[in-house]
């Protein structure tokens, strides 16, 4: 991947292409993409909106319209045009002839940014797999040959050095065989990362998903207090941070961050990312955290249900939590933002408003998903007694006979588990 400059900044040129069906943004629609080139550290030198029917096959926006674009990139001294779409790698190579400068699509400024962000060796890994991916179909635009640059694999070695085999099929062997290597990296990681979930069998999982830079981070640490990571930029959090948070009856769960979501996520990036995503796979409740102040924050909304569905989280209890009310302008916008959806709660996560009542709403949704049961079990079980306390909710105890009856209010999984847990200490008595 050609990285884009980090400090002082290229100037860029900003192109969107708005097609028949995309649904109409509130704002100027390119403010998201300059964003996302602030953040990978571009300077905007100006913006270029055009409305098509369809795609150029050969320019995506048309020849007369990028030698326009070109006279603008010239004119504003650019030396890379940013496109707000993915473009093909045959469309890339067309406009940078006309153009005469570098060209970069969404998908590859967004791996930029990841690149950028990525601190520990699991979103490393991931940001690779992704680059890897993205650059496998565009390898004749490379300048060098993927076997000489760092990480992403040797020179070709015995098996690979064909009489008459073409360069550009042996980087595609390299890369292929990186990308081999790192989702098998990735699975250990991701099955790793299953047990650990697993391990938190017997407390309630609450994972927070929404769009970048909606405010899940400040709100993890409102809500737990932990140091987690906070930066008002896209992007900030690619690793899941997890943290115990008590509710008001004192009942504690665990509470997890993970990456924001973003519309047209490019498909390979999720994939990457499965490994990060599982504790949002694995939640018992999503708390899905929407910018109340963003004029586009049903679009938002839908972004991030769209990935859900795409990772198999779906159909998982949500609660949607309006965040920054603090910074509304219109009481209006914050019931729109949550339209559709049938449990809402608006909160502040940076004055504190509203989290308490975040907080009885999911305790009520805890209670609501439990059913009563009586178990009697040896009072020296104090694993299954500790289990049942901190899984489900104790209504009554009662010791007798070195018995201990409790009466709990629990999910109908957990009941189940519950059960077999008795039935092995009555096989064991």
């Amino acid at each position: 991947m050609r990285a884009l400059p980090r400090r002082g900044g290229e100037q860029a040129v900003l192109v969107g292409v708005l097609l028949p069906g995309e649904p109409p943004s509130h704002g100027d629609p390119l403010d998201e993409l300059g964003l996302l080139a602030k953040t990978a550290g571009v300077k905007e030198a100006a913006r270029l909106v055009q409305r098509r029917r369809q795609p150029d096959a050969s320019t995506f926006l048309g020849s007369g319209k990028a030698k326009e674009i070109a006279a603008l990139a010239q004119e504003k001294q650019a030396e890379v045009v940013i496109f707000d779409v993915d473009l093909a790698p045959a469309q890339i190579r067309n406009l940078e002839k006309i153009l005469g400068v570098r060209v970069v699509d969404r998908t590859e400024l967004i791996l930029d940014i990841f690149a950028l962000h990525a601190r520990t060796h699991q979103a490393k890994l991931q940001v690779e797999l992704a680059q890897a991916q993205y650059l496998l179909p565009r390898l004749r635009r490379m300048w060098t040959h993927l076997s000489r640059e760092v990480g992403l694999g040797a020179q070709a070695g015995v098996g690979m050095r064909g009489p008459g085999e073409k360069q550009i099929e042996i980087d595609r062997r390299i890369l292929n065989r990186k990308i081999d290597e790192l989702r098998h990296e990735l699975k250990t990681i991701a099955d790793r990362r299953k047990r650990l979930a697993q391990s938190r069998a017997p407390y309630f999982t609450v994972s927070l998903v929404g769009y970048t830079n909606a405010g899940k981070s400040t709100l993890l640490r409102a809500l737990t207090g932990a140091d987690a990571y906070v930066a008002d930029q896209l992007f900030a959090t690619l690793d899941t941070q997890t943290r115990a948070w008590t509710l008001p009856g004192k009942k504690q769960v665990f509470l997890s961050d993970t990456v924001g979501f973003l519309r047209h996520l490019p498909h390979h990036l999720v994939a990457s990312f499965y490994a990060t995503l599982e504790e949002v796979r694995s939640a018992d409740l999503i708390l899905h955290v929407v910018d109340g102040a963003h004029p586009d924050a049903r679009l938002q909304v839908e972004a991030v249900e769209e990935v859900l569905r795409e990772i198999d989280a779906g159909e998982t209890p949500r609660i949607v939590v309006v965040n920054k009310i603090d910074r509304a302008k219109d009481r209006l916008d914050l019931l729109a933002a949550a339209a559709g959806h049938p449990e809402s709660v608006q909160v502040s996560a940076l004055t504190g408003e509203g989290l308490d009542r975040l907080a009885k709403c999911v305790e009520r949704r805890i209670l609501e998903g439990q059913k009563e049961a009586e178990f009697r079990v040896p009072a020296g079980a104090g694993k299954m007694l500790a289990w049942l306390a901190d899984r489900g909710t104790v209504l009554a105890r009662t010791y007798e006979d070195g018995m201990v009856a409790v009466r709990v209010r629990m999910t109908e999984a957990d009941l189940s588990r519950a059960r077999r847990m008795a039935e092995d200490l009555d096989r064991e008595a």
